[in-house]
């Protein structure tokens, strides 16, 4: 009788304690509490429904305080609007933490600012501290987290690729997308820090190896799908492309697409003066019928790139790794998941020419297809496709 009713659960459990005891008759519960060591008022629960009488609910939701996302339904998705912009990587990628300069109570007011909520509506600041470590921000600065310089314009960039972000995420037909190329990984029986339960040997000094993996990646920061390519050679301008001609046609499908918003870092060889990545982009607009906004980071600030967050993710995954063979680098980064999500993985065997630039008679016609903001022009860029005839 003992172990059938720690086997049940619930009201199965109190109606099998109820009817023991009624077999019982009379002393059944006394018998059942100093022997069977059964609480009375469960039995009495029990018989009352057996009867009918007062059948008792099930209310294990309600058990507790309800969340203050109960009351405030729409709470988590506004802290994450005012938090996301500024979190930043940790650019070591010895963590995958996400910092962020602003302090519960700055959360606190600027919920009231921009969404006008009241004083009272809202929970208390160490509610919101808990809120905001739940969602994985870390409430503390770092050092080493810090810009190392800071342009003048660094604060009207920040601002303007915060709007247009936040239009980007909340229009339909509009897609986001993060890019990035990550450091080079040797290939070898290299020492690459961390800890792994698995008896692995590595060199104890670098030697020159033949064979290094560049990691492309490419990111959806609203909904957390990624991508990633490996290359033996180096990302170029028409490596990049060519992985977005690859895609755009899949998120035309999927979303409707009509204009696609690209975070960068203003990389040399994605920035908004290399004539062969501005060339090709707006090759890509025309065939794809697309409008393309370029919303560049400001630098010196890469780590607020949404992508970094996805190298930290892989970073972390493979440390104490021994990376011995190409195989096993592309199956380490298929068994990853960031926002459990796991990405693509696909490794691109072209070689792609180094160093192609457009002639300056032929990039004035592609320049008349840019429209540069004003005060900005090196950061923020727009390219509308031409019509298509017949």
């Amino acid at each position: 009788m003992k172990s059938t009713a720690e086997i049940l659960k619930r009201a199965d459990r109190r109606c099998f304690m109820a009817q023991v005891v009624n077999l019982m008759g009379r002393g059944g519960q006394c018998f059942a509490e100093s022997i069977l060591g059964w609480n009375r008022g469960t039995i009495r629960k029990g018989q009352q429904e057996i009867t009918g009488c007062n059948p008792q609910q099930e209310r294990l939701v309600s058990i507790g305080r309800p969340r203050a996302e109960f009351y405030l339904p729409v709470l988590l998705h506004h802290i994450q609007s005012i938090v996301e912009p500024t979190g930043q990587t940790d650019p070591t990628f010895r963590s995958t933490r996400i910092y962020t300069p602003l302090s519960a109570q700055q959360v606190h007011q600027r919920l009231i600012a921009q969404y006008g909520y009241n004083d009272t509506d809202l929970p208390s600041i160490r509610t919101l501290r808990t809120k905001l470590n739940n969602l994985d921000y870390r409430l503390r600065k770092v050092k080493k987290c810090k810009p190392l310089k800071k342009i003048p314009e660094t604060d009207a960039i920040f601002d303007t690729v915060k709007m247009i972000n936040q239009a980007a995420d909340e229009s339909d037909g509009v897609l986001r997308i993060s890019l990035d190329t990550k450091a080079t990984v040797k290939v070898g029986s290299f020492s690459r820090g961390g800890y792994n339960r698995q008896s692995q040997h590595a060199c104890d000094h670098d030697f020159q190896t033949g064979v290094s993996l560049t990691p492309f990646g490419l990111l959806l920061p609203k909904s957390g799908h990624n991508h990633l390519w490996f290359t033996e050679n180096r990302v170029t301008a028409d490596f990049m492309v060519d992985r977005l001609n690859e895609m755009v046609p899949v998120w035309k499908t999927q979303e409707k697409l009509h204009k696609l918003v690209i975070n960068a870092d203003n990389g040399p060889e994605c920035s908004g003066h290399r004539t062969q990545w501005l060339s090709r982009l707006v090759a890509l607009a025309d065939d794809h019928q697309i409008e393309i906004q370029l919303a560049y980071y400001p630098p010196y600030h890469s780590k607020y790139n949404p992508v970094e967050r996805l190298w930290g993710v892989l970073e972390n995954h493979w440390r104490g790794e021994i990376i011995d063979s190409i195989p096993k680098a592309l199956g380490l980064a298929r068994s990853m998941s960031y926002r459990k999500i796991k990405p693509t993985v696909r490794k691109v065997n072209r070689v792609y020419q180094r160093g192609v630039t457009i002639a300056k008679k032929h990039m004035l016609e592609i320049e008349a297809r840019l429209v540069r903001k004003a005060g900005l022009e090196s950061w923020f860029i727009t390219i509308t496709p031409e019509p298509q005839m017949g």
